[in-house]
């Protein structure tokens, strides 16, 4: 009886590496994570009064108008964001915190096609810098726009990282200049 354990324990152990290795490719797609950050030559406080009303986003650029409801309270506060092309983006504020300069929010609601993300959220943080400047962190976590294996290259991770990526560097950049031309 020992002898047939012994000569199955080969096909046993491929068996099991291959089920491992079948597991691991069905695991689907990982949670994509961004930040960016830019130094603006502004105190925090005049920074936060630029981007800490969830309802405006006049300093990201494409966006053409913002509406909703909820003002900044968390797990009320609604957003449309409308963008150039008529396309819209659906978002809710879950974190707020007009102290600590931050808020957190979701897409519940965006057209991959548009931005090729699901299941994100984002924070933004305005924090001191050195010599009275400020610095803005956007960080962000979404899956790529297309769940499954084998995802076409406009809906896989390198097309959501890139995306993502380019409004964030925009939206900032805008910020700096929007904030900085205003002393």
């Amino acid at each position: 009886m020992s002898g047939v354990f012994q000569k199955s324990l080969p096909g046993a152990a491929a068996l099991f590496a291959l089920a491992l290795s079948a597991a691991a490719w069905a695991h689907g797609p990982s949670r994509q994570k961004i930040t960016e950050a830019v130094e603006i030559n502004a105190p925090p406080a005049k920074v936060w009064a630029a981007i800490g009303d969830f309802h405006d986003m006049s300093w990201l650029p494409g966006v053409t108008k913002t509406t909703g409801d909820g003002g900044n309270e968390p797990d009320t506060a609604k957003r449309q964001l409308v963008l150039e092309n008529g396309a819209t983006i659906d978002e809710s504020l879950y974190k707020y915190d007009a102290a600590g300069m931050t808020y957190s929010y979701r897409i519940d609601k965006v057209d991959v096609k548009v931005l090729p993300v699901t299941n994100y959220s984002a924070t933004l943080v305005v924090s001191p810098g050195e010599g009275g400047k400020s610095k803005v962190e956007w960080r962000g976590a979404f899956y790529r726009g297309y769940p499954n294996n084998n995802p076409p290259p406009e809906l896989n991770d390198e097309a959501a990282l890139k995306a993502v990526g380019k409004v964030y560097r925009a939206g900032l950049e805008n910020l700096k200049k929007k904030v900085e031309a205003a002393k």
